[in-house]
């Protein structure tokens, strides 16, 4: 990653899931580093990194986040779990849609080369098979309408800035699988099903609580795998060093995992012998098939996820116990 030798990046959300991940890489390639920090402390403890107190909500914050940046790689957003959704369907729009919106604007405004956004795969519509970049046309999963939309109007903003104006800044959007590994969110309010199920296990809850049927199938990427492909990416485009680049990629396994069978995983993985199972089907449950091809990241960018899901399972129950 030598061609990051004293790039001067901009990670957003550095105490986040992707973020501090983030962050813990790109210490080992040379860039000069600064993270936003907001509501919780650094994760990662390190002088190479310069920590903003910013709210991305303010427009004067984000322009003294994005000054004498070279790279803005935007992970910070106001996120939650499934229950939330359902209850609060509002909850992602406000704020993610001001601060993506003034932080763009901050990043051009600040001369900044190269944008990266982390969307998601929830811009996709309901399908049987592992959806392409090209399907992303505005068909959502009912309850990810309000949510969708909000990432694809990033997205096409994404797109404004690379193609539409006559002073571009390039821009690239990742939309990932569903992400796992250390240092991901474990609270009961906003934690993703897998680190639920883990906390859950690890906790020894007697019966196992499991919202829904455990029949959906997902398609998960271990966090590692993610941020080496969105550094390629990122790096391919930074190549290129033409102005008004913009590309999308899928970063995925490209494999549908029944949650039954990763329950039995990391059962096993804790060695929690005769734990019991209680599905409740009355519980908010979010997209029953989700899989994702990577197809274009294998090809153009080189990239295949390289961390099965038994082995990051248990490096991640690994990882929680160890902040116990």
């Amino acid at each position: 990653m030598s061609l990051f030798d004293n790039t001067k990046i901009l990670v957003t959300g550095g105490t986040g899931f992707i973020g501090s991940n983030l962050l813990a890489a790109l210490l080992q390639t040379g860039a000069q580093l600064r993270s936003t920090i907001h509501n919780t402390p650094a994760v990662i403890d390190d002088p190479r990194i310069e920590y903003i107190h910013a709210d991305l909500t303010n427009a004067d914050d984000c322009e003294r986040c994005c000054k004498d940046m070279d790279i803005v790689v935007h992970c910070a957003a106001v996120t939650s779990g499934a229950a939330e959704i359902e209850h609060k369907p509002l909850i992602h729009l406000t704020p993610n849609v001001i601060m993506n919106t003034q932080l763009m604007e901050a990043a051009h405004y600040s001369g900044v080369s190269q944008f990266v956004f982390i969307s998601s795969n929830i811009v996709y519509p309901l399908t049987d098979h592992a959806v392409v970049e090209e399907e992303a046309v505005g068909d959502f999963f009912e309850k990810y309408f309000i949510v969708g939309w909000m990432k694809m109007f990033a997205e096409k903003m994404c797109e404004m800035y690379a193609t539409k104006i006559k002073n571009p800044m390039s821009t690239l959007v990742l939309r990932p699988a569903n992400l796992y590994g250390p240092m991901d969110d474990f609270e009961w309010e906003t934690s993703h099903v897998l680190p639920a199920l883990i906390r859950k296990i690890v906790e020894r809850m007697d019966p196992v609580p499991v919202w829904g049927d455990g029949k959906d199938i997902k398609d998960f990427v271990y966090i590692d795998d993610f941020i080496e492909g969105m550094l390629l990416a990122t790096k391919q485009q930074k190549a290129n060093e033409a102005p008004g680049a913009f590309d999308v990629f899928n970063l995925s396994s490209g494999e549908g995992y029944c949650l039954r069978d990763l329950i039995d995983i990391i059962i096993e993985e804790d060695g929690y012998d005769g734990a019991e199972v209680a599905y409740d089907s009355t519980k908010p449950t979010m997209i029953p098939k989700r899989i994702v091809n990577s197809d274009k990241a294998a090809n153009i960018l080189g990239w295949k996820p390289k961390t099965d899901i038994r082995t990051g399972l248990a490096k991640t129950i690994e990882w929680y116990r160890s902040q116990l």
